[in-house]
Order: C-alpha cells, then structure tokens, then sequence
C-alpha cells in the first residue's frame, strides 16, 4: 500500500494538478465573452495591465483593499489559514527529504516548531471559518454540505500529518492516511472551487483590466465605456 501512494498515485495526483489548473485557466480565458470582456483589452494593453497588476497587488495583502478592512477578523483568518496552507507543504523538512531522494532536489525548509505553528494555525482558522459560515446568516445562507466538505478536504493533510508527526497510535496507518488525503486534496484543486488557486488571478486581473480600462481608468482618453 505504502508503494502505491508513494509511487503511482503521486504521479496520478500531480499530473491531475498541474494538468487540470492548465485546463481550468484556458477555459476561463475561452470563456470571457468577446464583446464584453475582451474587445478594449488588446488595444489598451498597457492601461490594461496596469490596473491587473494593481488589483492583484492589493487584494494580496491583508487590509490592502475596502473590503479587507471592513472584515478584519475574517481577513486575519483567511490569510493565516491560505499562508499555512501553502507554506507548510512546501517547505515541511519531511517532504523536502522526500523531494531530494525521489528528484535529486529539495528546498528550504522551516524548521519543526514553524510547522507545527503553522500546521494548528490553519487548523484552528479553519474552524473559526467554518463556525462564521454558521453563526452569519448572510453567509449561512449560501453554504451548504459541498463547502465544508471542500474545508474538510483542504484540512485534512494538516491533521493527519499532526497524528503521524506524534505518532497517535498507529504512526504507519497515519502516515499512509496523510499521504492519501495530500493527494486527495492535489487532485481535488482543479476539479473544484479550490481551483481558485489559480483563478483568484485570473479573475483579479480581469476586474483590474475592466477597471484599468472600461469603468473610469481611461476616463477622458476617448474611450466610451
């Protein structure tokens, strides 16, 4: 069983990531309708991609934007729980290792105590999240059981990652559940709302350029909109 999740199905797994993010993101652009989205963008590419830029760049930092300061407790919680949830895999010492023996190359790492900061801390903000879902009708009211399935799926690999690092009872049956559950969550990204991992982006840039362009950035240059 060990060989298989380390073996096949991370392949299967990274190929459905990045393979299925490419796919998502060219839909989205084959998406854009011609006439409304994407008629000003080519001749006013500069104005364009400035107000991408800019809209990406603020929306990317806590309190950057309106909207992020008039949630802070929400944006302090969504940007801890997005940091540990990108940070933490990536630079975890115990996957590095895994990265040098299998492809010859490996990244910084952090250290034990920074992980395991980071690991309870997108534990903890999730379920905050996932208790704000509940308590606000504003937000209640447009969740339902594929959302918390989708927290519970991004969640999952830090918990059981928790149990192995501990070694809770059985530290080889917790290892073969974080391995699959990390997988789970690689090919769930571009088959679900997770793919705003990419999209996010996408979007932000695509408001940029409308603003940048359309809804008053060219406003006295000529252009109608």
């Amino acid at each position: 069983m060990y060989d298989f999740v380390t073996g096949p199905l991370v392949w299967i797994s990274f190929l459905t990531f990045f393979f299925g993010l490419i796919a998502r993101a060219v839909w989205y652009v084959k998406g854009l309708n011609w006439q409304m989205d994407r008629v000003a963008y080519r001749p006013h590419m500069r104005h364009g991609i400035k107000g991408a830029a800019r809209s990406i760049f603020f929306w990317l930092f806590p309190y950057g934007t309106r909207s992020w300061r008039q949630n802070p407790v929400f944006t302090f919680l969504v940007f801890i729980f997005h940091i540990g949830l990108l940070v933490t895999p990536v630079f975890l010492l115990g996957h590095n290792i895994m990265l040098k023996t299998s492809w010859g190359f490996s990244l910084p790492t952090l250290s034990e105590t920074a992980a395991d900061v980071l690991t309870f801390a997108v534990i903890v903000s999730a379920l905050f999240l996932v208790l704000r879902r509940i308590a606000l009708t504003e937000v209640r009211i447009i969740t339902n059981a594929y959302d918390y399935l989708l927290v519970a799926i991004a969640v999952a690999p830090f918990v059981t990652g928790l149990l192995a690092r501990y070694q809770v009872a059985d530290y080889q049956f917790w290892l073969i559940v974080h391995i699959l559950t990390g997988e789970l969550l690689l090919i769930a990204i571009p088959l679900t709302k997770l793919s705003h991992f990419v999209l996010f982006f996408m979007t932000r840039a695509q408001l940029g350029m409308d603003y940048g362009i359309k809804r008053g950035g060219m406003k006295g240059k000529g252009l109608a909109w």
